[in-house]
């Protein structure tokens, strides 16, 4: 099992903390994005898309970070992070495309632009980051966890960013039920940190 990553992906870190939380063993091979590495011919093989992370599991390649998690979750996970009924998993899955779009288009943009120097818009990321974080302080005003009342891969793609939107000009001194929140996933037993978290 080889998980190609960088330490400051945060995408890279939600499979990175995957594993670690089922306890999975795993060669992580360290891609050189500021060399380009990532858009060599023999990185493109494995993934046309030129991007990290990329996980191999003996045949299975797969390229983007919430299908790792997910896969992770049903492979070695049981019935604990990602459950197989389907108003449950549907419940769960919600907050894996959250993470997808509209994390991924706040604070995770948000950071690309402040910690990175990538040009977008910063107003805009940085409002998407307010809302979207809002909307999480909202929902877990009376809840300890995303959905199910444990955590599953929801809190595991929705993590990082969040936990890093200061990084993006973000702060979370505001969002008191976010910060619980983030130190619940901590405390978890095989929590592993990243740069920043």
């Amino acid at each position: 099992m080889k998980l190609y990553d960088l330490e400051r992906s945060g995408n890279g870190y939600k499979a990175r903390l995957m594993l670690a939380l089922l306890g999975v063993p795993y060669e992580s091979i360290r891609v050189d994005l500021p060399t380009g590495e990532h858009k060599q011919p023999d990185y493109l093989a494995l993934n046309p898309f030129g991007e990290i992370p990329l996980f191999c599991d003996g045949e299975l390649v797969l390229r983007d970070s919430q299908a790792i998690v997910t896969y992770l979750a049903r492979a070695y996970g049981g019935e604990t992070w990602l459950p197989s009924n389907p108003a449950d998993m549907a419940r769960v899955l919600q907050w894996v495309s959250t993470a997808a779009n509209d994390i991924a288009r706040g604070p995770a943009d948000a950071r690309r632009h402040d910690l990175l120097g990538y040009a977008l818009d910063i107003t805009k990321a940085r409002a998407q980051t307010a809302r979207v974080i809002g909307i999480i302080e909202k929902h877990l005003a009376d809840r300890d966890w995303l959905e199910l009342g444990r955590p599953t891969i929801a809190d595991v793609c929705c993590f990082p960013y969040i936990a890093l939107s200061y990084q993006g000009g973000v702060p979370l001194d505001n969002y008191p039920n976010v910060r619980a929140w983030i130190a619940r996933i901590k405390a978890l037993p095989g929590f592993v940190p990243m740069p920043g978290i």
